[in-house]
């Protein structure tokens, strides 16, 4: 059952719909309370709707709703709450706002470059308005997609954004509902889209009133963030309808290109119609309706290729996943950690694997599990697939948040970035990534009760205890771990910064210009790999554009008898050339047939062939 919730106003009729659903309440009543205070009695239907029509409501009138007239609560589908979790909601009229990306029709999903930026720490501001003025700057690198970290309401003024208790309310620190549209429809002018990062598999802890409002959540699962979410138990109709309107609110409201659903191995449903797959199916109905492609994005621990099969197939019908395996095995190769999660990980045959399936882990035993982990992805095609050397979870999950940049050599920070913009699949960046930011990206919050700040101390201890760091982490609530998470922006112009920053831009320029580069695919590729040797080569090809890359993970150069294609082949890019802040090439210029070359020390070359 689709059923508009929240507060809904109508500027031809002058009046505001107001739909709660709360089907265990024997009484609700709407508390109107400006510019005068004034009670307003709700009507309930037999599926535990209460509804108000409400004339001359104006858009700013802040209310709440009396539940069984007992305790005032905001409503749970607020779209803006200006005095924070704990106050009352207010009326947003989205139909106010001056759209002008009107003829935008998004980006396909297989052309996205996409950058991963959190709104509060990507501008000292910390805001979205703030945000806007660097848009070009994203431009010029080659990004044309933002993913925005989650801005549903939090508590206090900083925060990662998993904590959101009111999923439809966007942070008020960070500019609200105008905020976010100003946002939108700025990187639609200039030709970026946006994905949102959305939870929907708990709510954080601080101002949840859900439980006031009906059997929002289950005892019968349970996940690491908290109690789960009911999408299949009794009333579990109500709740999905309710996350599922969430989602088509940032489409329809805010004109969001893509939400990126966080950690659905925290949504729970044994029923026979999974949620996920219906509201896969929602969000295409609302595609075919606006004319134009909406996407859902999975992250997802379980490497389970139903994911993003098609439902025809027997799959939930997702449009794609964040594939944390190429993160893994890269990571682990390039650094040689091995604790925690990465234990699994560190030989270069499970990057190769990963370069040409996808999930490293596709049903074998797993050390750091304990079981057999994960299904096959072979017949998911690439398009499906989006990966990364670094984002917000494996960078702010580390007890002091170091990036690649602190913890790799030059060379090897380059080979990163020549793996993921160079693979076959859909390329993310972490904000900052592309210069080689040194400020870490720490966990912090704002919590006001002391209880839970105590907790949230103690759990990022006790995270940390698998990964056997032992020293004293940053205080998530001190406002010093939050500050010394914003970017250095400046850097971005200085020294080996600014080449890195050359770098990337020339990368992301040859994976759009050459055609073997710019379609996500890895069927038309050849991997091979050699662990000894500590080589990896990709040979890429569609119609008559073919690339040939190398990559060299030894500590020493290397010299090796190259096997090319048919045709002559020439260099495109060589990360240990100087102008590239390396040791100077020892490749040569082109390559043709059989012949031995010699490639430095961490690094990768790209070899693009003539077409005579």
């Amino acid at each position: 059952m689709e059923e508009r919730i929240g507060a809904h106003f109508n500027r031809e009729r002058d009046s505001c719909a107001f739909t709660l659903w709360a089907p265990v309440l024997e009484t609700v009543s709407l508390k109107l309370l400006t510019p005068s205070e004034r009670s307003v009695s709700m009507e309930r239907d037999g599926q535990g709707y209460w509804r108000a029509d409400v004339p001359q409501v104006a858009p700013g009138t802040q209310y709440c709703f009396r539940l069984d007239n007992e305790r005032d609560r905001p409503d749970p589908a607020s779209f803006y709450q200006p005095r924070g979790v704990h106050g009352p909601s207010q009326v947003v009229d989205h139909g106010a706002f001056a759209w002008n990306d009107h003829d935008w029709k998004g980006i396909p999903l297989s052309d996205m470059i996409m950058y991963e930026l959190h709104a509060g720490t990507f501008t000292q501001q910390g805001t979205f308005d703030a945000v806007i003025p660097r848009l070009d700057d994203l431009r010029d690198l080659g990004i044309n997609a933002i993913e925005i970290m989650p801005v549903a309401q939090f508590p206090g003024d900083r925060n990662w954004g998993y904590d959101g208790v009111y999923p439809f309310a966007v942070q008020n620190s960070y500019g609200g509902p105008d905020g976010l549209m100003r946002l939108v429809n700025a990187c639609h002018r200039k030709g970026l889209s946006v994905i949102l990062d959305v939870v929907y598999n708990h709510l954080g802890p601080e101002g949840n009133y859900l439980w006031d409002f009906g059997p929002y959540f289950t005892d019968r699962y349970r996940t690491p963030w908290g109690q789960a979410i009911n999408y299949d138990g009794p009333h579990s109709n109500g709740v999905r309808n309710y996350f599922i309107e969430n989602a088509l609110c940032w489409f329809r409201f805010y004109h969001i290109d893509a939400l990126r659903l966080d950690a659905i191995h925290g949504i729970f449903d044994m029923g026979a119609h999974p949620v996920l797959q219906e509201m896969a199916e929602r969000v295409d109905e609302f595609s075919r309706s606006q004319g134009r492609i909406f996407h859902l994005i999975a992250e997802s621990d379980l490497n389970d290729a139903r994911v993003v099969r098609p439902r025809t197939a027997g799959g939930y019908g997702l449009d794609a996943a964040w594939c944390d395996d190429f993160h893994h095995a890269l990571r682990a190769v390039l650094t040689g950690e091995r604790s925690g999660y990465y234990s699994d990980f560190g030989e270069l045959k499970q990057v190769a694997k990963s370069l040409t399936e996808g999930h490293v882990y596709s049903g074998q035993y797993s050390r750091f599990r304990l079981r057999n982990h994960g299904n096959s992805s072979k017949d998911i095609p690439a398009g499906r697939f989006v990966v990364f050397c670094q984002n917000h979870d494996q960078i702010g999950n580390r007890m002091m948040g170091d990036r690649l940049s602190t913890l790799l050599s030059f060379e090897a920070l380059k080979l990163a970035a020549g793996m993921v913009l160079l693979s076959p699949y859909i390329p993310l960046l972490f904000m900052g990534e592309e210069y080689g930011e040194r400020s870490p990206f720490l966990y912090f919050v704002s919590h006001s009760d002391q209880n839970l700040i105590d907790a949230v101390r103690e759990g990022r201890k006790k995270e940390f205890r698998s990964f056997m760091w032992t020293d004293e982490p940053p205080d998530p609530q001190g406002e010093d771990t939050f500050m010394k998470s914003k970017l250095q922006w400046d850097t971005r112009h200085t020294g080996s910064h600014r080449t890195l920053l050359t770098l990337y831009r020339e990368l992301i320029r040859l994976r759009k210009d050459a055609p073997a580069l710019s379609r996500p695919d890895k069927e038309a590729q050849d991997v091979h790999c050699s662990e000894g040797q500590r080589l990896i080569t990709v040979r890429r090809w569609i119609g008559g554009s073919e690339a040939w890359m190398i990559f060299h993970f030894g500590k020493e150069d290397r010299t090796l008898k190259a096997e090319m294609p048919p045709g002559q082949w020439h260099s495109a890019l060589d990360s240990a050339e100087e102008q590239w802040g390396g040791p100077g090439t020892l490749l040569p210029a082109s390559i043709s047939g059989i012949q031995e070359i010699t490639i430095r020390a961490e690094s990768f070359a790209l070899f693009i062939k003539e077409n005579n």
